[in-house]
């Protein structure tokens, strides 16, 4: 969801983003938010997926009200942002469009740049069903949405029943993001040495980063150790066949979790 057409450098946006795919990998997304053309706070949580959304159909929906937008992936919520007075403008206030691209960010989105978009594939096919759009109908042009069109939409999202997470749905998404988020901007202390205002830094989930919010240890960090229990193991048990098959291993290798 984006208004950049209309308001190049002041434009609001709402982004599921896929990062590309390299065969045999998990398939990789993140969720954005900009307010304002508040394009240099970007505010990215990135994530891994558990299946592959080319083989199938899923649901992804966007709840945007003027008081939060909550980000849902089959229903269920992945993300919530609450909106606060500190954030200002940062938080999007003008009225959007729903849009659909693909476009090359194979410069920065796979492996920091390892692998590049092979265009010899091309076309590129992206495909979508079941669209469904519930809101307040408004002038692209305007800046502000009136108070009567806000408060009408505001109104009849609150009463639906994706307007609220639920104490089942709040436990999912909590669950989703302690399985699946590699990457938040709230914990990346060097990008923001003061998390934006919106962040809500959980004790724990912070001890799981780096500085610079990404994980600290990833599903090969934990295969690497897995392989020194082996060696561990085979050293204890004097088995000198597995010591030979486990001697290349180099267990000082360090693993990003974007690899």
């Amino acid at each position: 969801m984006t208004n950049g057409d209309v308001f190049r450098k002041s434009h609001d946006e709402l982004d599921f983003e896929f990062l590309g795919n390299i065969r045999g990998k998990r398939w990789r997304f993140q969720t954005n938010m900009y307010g304002n053309g508040s394009t240099s706070r970007g505010r990215e949580e990135r994530y891994y997926l558990s299946f592959d959304p080319s083989k199938q159909f899923h649901r992804y929906s966007i709840l945007w009200t003027t008081k939060i937008i909550i980000f849902y992936i089959d229903d269920v919520p992945i993300r919530e942002i609450v909106r606060n007075d500190a954030m200002g403008a940062d938080f999007p206030s003008k009225p959007m469009g729903l849009y659909a691209t693909i476009w090359d960010a194979s410069d920065w989105a796979t492996s920091g740049g390892k692998y590049k978009v092979n265009y010899k594939y091309a076309p590129f096919v992206a495909e979508f069903t079941d669209l469904a759009l519930h809101g307040c109908v408004a002038d692209p042009l305007q800046e502000v949405v009136t108070t009567d069109c806000a408060a009408r939409d505001d109104g009849q999202l609150a009463s639906d029943d994706y307007a609220s997470i639920t104490p089942k749905q709040r436990n999912a998404m909590k669950k989703f993001i302690g399985k699946y988020m590699y990457y938040s901007y709230c914990y990346d202390t060097v990008r923001y040495p003061v998390p934006p205002p919106e962040c809500v830094v959980d004790r724990a989930m912070r001890q799981r980063f780096k500085d610079t919010g990404r994980l600290k240890f990833d599903e090969k960090h934990h295969r690497r150790f897995k392989k020194r229990g082996e060696v561990m193991d085979a050293r204890n048990n004097g088995n000198q066949e597995d010591l030979s098959k486990l001697a290349n291993f180099n267990t000082n290798k360090e693993f990003d979790s974007e690899d």
